[in-house]
């Protein structure tokens, strides 16, 4: 049936190393009606961010090149007003670690979809609307 919360035009970025569990919750989210576009480091997020600005992202704490906690000092600098969940499987529990620049935590394997999708939609229920810029999408 898919989430009555969820809708085409909510834009999330899913940045995480592994491959697998990118793809796992990129197609998740996609059947749940988001728009997911994905990145493997923070390097590739903030490119990724030069071309659409999403209305959520979602990142790993722990990646290589540049770690989820240097791209959402970036994020929270440049980009104050878009939320954002934080994962790893480093912290444990369901409080945001000390230091995490981001709204919301959920520990890596400890979550379940539908605990996701809650999250995702009260935050982006809460965020302040913006206006989107015309671009052309790309089809995935």
């Amino acid at each position: 049936m898919g989430n009555p919360m969820a809708n085409t035009q909510i834009r999330l970025l899913v940045v995480d190393d592994e491959p697998a569990l990118r793809e796992v919750i990129s197609s998740t989210l996609v059947a749940r009606g988001y728009d997911v576009v994905t990145a493997k480091d923070g390097l590739e997020a903030l490119d990724q961010l030069v071309e659409s600005l999403p209305d959520m992202i979602i990142s790993d704490l722990k990646m290589p090149r540049m770690s989820g906690f240097e791209f959402l000092a970036v994020v929270r600098q440049r980009f104050p007003h878009v939320p954002v969940i934080a994962t790893s499987g480093e912290f444990w529990g369901s409080k945001l670690p000390a230091g995490v620049l981001a709204d919301a935590y959920l520990e890596k394997g400890n979550y379940t979809t539908n605990q996701l999708c809650a999250t995702i939609a009260g935050l982006v229920a809460a965020s302040p609307i913006r206006p989107r810029p015309a671009v052309a999408r790309a089809s995935c």
